[in-house]
């Protein structure tokens, strides 16, 4: 009851005019950065803290974390309308939600994530009110050999997104993670593969890498002579059919459970549960073949776990003041701004402040859903644009996008150049999602590896002694084999006698 009472005073502040006002300017900006390609949610986050400095604690923090779950779904309508991931967690959405474009359900499928979005945000948000502080204290117990664990399950699921072609699934998977490994050596903190370029020091820029991938390599095969034509929807196709919201459905409670549980692990990001969203339903769906064709699932599972996320890496921040991704970390340091102090000391010294945050988590997510599913129309309307200015428009933004990452030309140059390499793998018919796959997880794994045998002084055993890892690692085997066992299965039926 005193969660209770504490939540509808929460709610009180929160509705107050000036902070409905910051909550909804924050789903219209974080919208529009998601939008943008390259920004993405640690940019626009971090750009407008100067901006709250003079604001009241209360109204900054809530206009700062709309901005957080606005750009999850703002990086969607590109995605699914002009296949460029307007942010990294976007990438994966692009397969079937441009896809559904050009089948001219592109309204469904913006409708569709709008929704899935409302729905994890909201069930993730009612897991910080109702069980915040166990679930923090169980997010400690995952130290570095559980992390390696959990991302050999992350990079089996690479298994699901093979495709007809094991083999250049792989060759994806491998190219992911050579490029993964380019920079720092995490441990040792000596350079590798930079070729004496210092502007290699940190690596190459995810978010320049997936948008030369899957958008410049998508507007250069057009070059090649593909269709150009998609059509806008009409006022029928806007909103999706009874079949495709049953469908969606299981889509969205697995993507909620998986953007939820990834989202009190540090260091998970909303692009690691979107795309082992994406890989469940992969193994999981009803209509798993149809996947990559235009499934409402792909876009279902991923948008749902992506704002999952988003909402659930909020815990872990609250309640131990630990935070558990880069965009979290940057909300860390506007509390600090504001002389609040995440973790334990904010609920009993600053408790009209903390549950007010969390009120406008949901009137948040319900303003994210009033702001966008009525405005289908108007971003469908892109559609009618004539193609040789919207590609030109597309490749504005994608510059504009690549070069501020860090200001850099070098990273329009690194966009261009996997753009060229995305229209190769296009060609020999090699899958990108893999290569998206190894690329977020693998810095994530070598970390986690390298200090769980720094932990055990070499002893691989460490992941066999400690028991969710041990789990962990055996699922990700069960994972593997999986196709193995579906191949035993027609040999075993041609020797059978009978048959």
């Amino acid at each position: 009851m005193d969660t209770l009472n504490e939540l509808l005073n929460g709610f009180a502040a929160a509705l107050t005019w000036q902070n409905l006002i910051f909550a909804f300017l924050g789903c219209l900006l974080g919208t529009v950065i998601g939008v943008l390609p390259g920004i993405g949610p640690v940019a626009g986050v971090a750009l407008l803290i100067p901006l709250t400095l003079n604001m009241d604690p209360t109204g900054s923090i809530i206009m700062l974390c709309a901005i957080f779950y606005g750009t999850a779904y703002g990086g969607t309508i590109t995605s699914v309308l002009l296949n460029t991931p307007g942010e990294a967690a976007s990438a994966i959405t692009t397969i079937d939600g441009h896809a559904m474009t050009k089948m001219g359900k592109a309204g469904a499928a913006l409708t569709i994530a709008a929704i899935g979005s409302f729905v994890g945000g909201t069930i993730a948000t009612l897991g910080l009110v109702a069980a915040a502080k166990p679930l923090g204290e169980l997010g400690l117990l995952v130290g570095p050999p559980e992390f390696f664990a959990l991302m050999v399950v992350g990079i089996s699921l690479l298994v699901a997104l093979a495709g007809k072609s094991m083999v250049k699934a792989l060759i994806s998977g491998a190219l992911g993670l050579l490029i993964s490994m380019v920079g720092i050596d995490p441990v040792a903190g000596a350079p590798r593969f930079t070729f004496g370029m210092d502007r290699l020091l940190d690596g190459v820029s995810f978010v320049a890498v997936i948008v030369g991938v899957f958008g410049l390599s998508e507007i250069l095969s057009y070059r090649k002579g593909e269709s150009t034509v998609v059509h806008a929807p009409g006022l029928r196709s806007l909103l999706p059919t009874g079949k495709e919201w049953r469908r969606s459905a299981p889509s969205m409670a697995r993507g909620t459970g998986i953007g939820f549980g990834l989202g009190l692990i540090p260091g998970m990001t909303g692009s690691v549960a979107s795309l082992l969203s994406y890989g469940a339903e992969k193994k999981f769906s009803r209509h798993r073949n149809e996947l990559g064709k235009g499934a409402v699932e792909g876009v279902a599972g991923p948008e749902t776990a992506n704002n999952a996320h988003a909402n659930a890496a909020l815990i872990p921040l609250f309640t131990l003041g630990i935070p558990a991704s880069p965009t979290i970390a940057v909300l860390m340091g506007a509390f600090l701004q504001q002389g609040l102090t995440p973790g334990p000391t904010l609920f009993t010294e600053h408790s009209e402040i903390a549950w007010a945050i969390i009120a406008s988590l949901f009137i948040g997510n319900l303003l994210l859903v009033l702001l966008n599913v009525p405005l289908v129309g108007l971003w469908t309307s892109i559609l009618r644009v004539p193609a040789p200015i919207l590609t030109a428009l597309i490749l504005l933004f994608m510059v504009i996008g690549a070069y501020t990452i860090n200001f850099s030309v070098f990273d329009v140059f690194v966009m261009i150049g996997f753009g060229l390499l995305g229209l190769a793998l296009r060609h020999l018919e090699i899958p990108l999602a893999p290569m998206v796959l190894t690329l977020v997880l693998g810095p994530l794994m070598e970390r986690s590896l390298r200090e769980s045998l720094e932990i055990s002084q070499g002893d691989f055993s460490i992941f066999l002694n400690r028991p969710i890892s041990l789990v962990l690692i055996i699922l990700g085997v069960l994972i593997i084999c999986s196709p193995l066992l579906k191949l035993r299965k027609p040999k075993a039926l041609m020797d059978d006698p009978e048959t």
